[in-house]
């Protein structure tokens, strides 16, 4: 099935105009969710609670206000708060071209995949190709939703990729984590670069890998659903150990039998599970199955 749009851009630099559909890259549909239930059965629905009484604040008689100092608010009419969003042009506004390798990891938040509208095929493709062999991507700001985000587009393939990225104030410097720096040993490196010859791969290959606690809680839910009781197995305290790291590395090596072309085990790939997030959903299965799930070890 051909994957929805979700939204419409133009990406523009210089005199060029590329109008483009955005296409989410996640998939959803088989996350697995729980609902809050009472213990009759029935489903259950959020509400707002006045802190001060406890009385129960119906939709109508809410206000949105912002805390300025500790306990103090200033309020927002609803006109207010549309005068505080951006105008949604959605426009993708090129900037400047960067190298694509400065852009550390940690900027992305979201990652969007761009298709040509009707018409921009010849314009699109010429923007993916100069970027793919300049080596660069396209720093951009882009007007969506009342608000205003800073966007990275890159080749991938024939394809052109929007990456949302964090402002430099969002995010906390490296420089705020003790690190404990300290010299290491030539003897343990050499070690650890034999690890890494051994179970090295050439290409990155993830549809070798499945979420094995989904699969896991998934026939877990099936048991219940089948009429089967699910044991919970107690918690094993781990063993705090002593371990030498040079004996360690040694052994390491030795289990992966000393030879370069050892490669990982490919891991079978499967799906199961559907249901849309919906209102009043505790959230993901690692949050309110964490019960469930305690009894299955992984395996593989």
């Amino acid at each position: 099935m051909a994957a929805r749009p979700m939204a419409s851009a133009t990406i523009s630099f210089g005199l060029v105009s590329i109008p483009c559909k955005l296409f989410p890259t996640v998939d959803n549909t088989n996350a697995v969710r729980f609902n809050y239930l009472s213990k009759d059965g029935s489903r259950l629905r959020q509400q707002y609670i006045r802190a001060s009484d406890g009385e129960v604040v119906e939709r109508e008689d809410r206000v949105q206000g912002y805390q300025f100092a500790k306990g103090q608010y200033v309020t927002f009419t609803a006109d207010e708060l549309k005068a505080l969003n951006v105008v949604a042009t959605n426009a993708i506004d090129i900037d400047e071209f960067i190298p694509l390798a400065d852009v550390e990891r940690v900027f992305i938040e979201r990652v969007y995949y761009l298709g040509p509208d009707k018409g921009a095929a010849r314009s699109y493709h010429l923007l993916r190709a100069a970027l793919d062999k300049t080596g660069r991507a396209a720093l951009a700001r882009y007007a969506a939703r009342g608000k205003s985000y800073l966007v990275l587009i890159r080749p991938m393939g024939e394809a052109l990729v929007m990456e949302q990225l964090k402002h430099a104030d969002e995010l906390r410097t490296v420089d705020e984590v003790p690190l404990d720096i300290c010299e290491v040993n030539d003897g343990e490196l050499d070690l650890a670069v034999q690890i890494i010859a051994q179970r090295t791969n050439d290409k990155f290959e993830p549809e070798n890998y499945t979420d094995e606690v989904k699969s896991r809680v998934l026939e877990l839910i099936q048991q219940k659903i089948d009429g089967q009781q699910i044991a919970v197995a107690p918690e094993e305290k781990p063993e705090a150990k002593i371990i030498d790291l040079m004996e360690a590395l040694r052994q390491s090596v030795a289990d992966q039998g000393g030879t370069k072309e050892a490669r990982p085990a490919k891991r079978a790939s499967g799906k199961g599970g559907s249901d849309k997030r919906q209102g009043g959903e505790s959230g993901s299965a690692g949050e309110d199955a964490k019960a469930v799930a305690s009894g299955g070890r992984r395996e593989g």
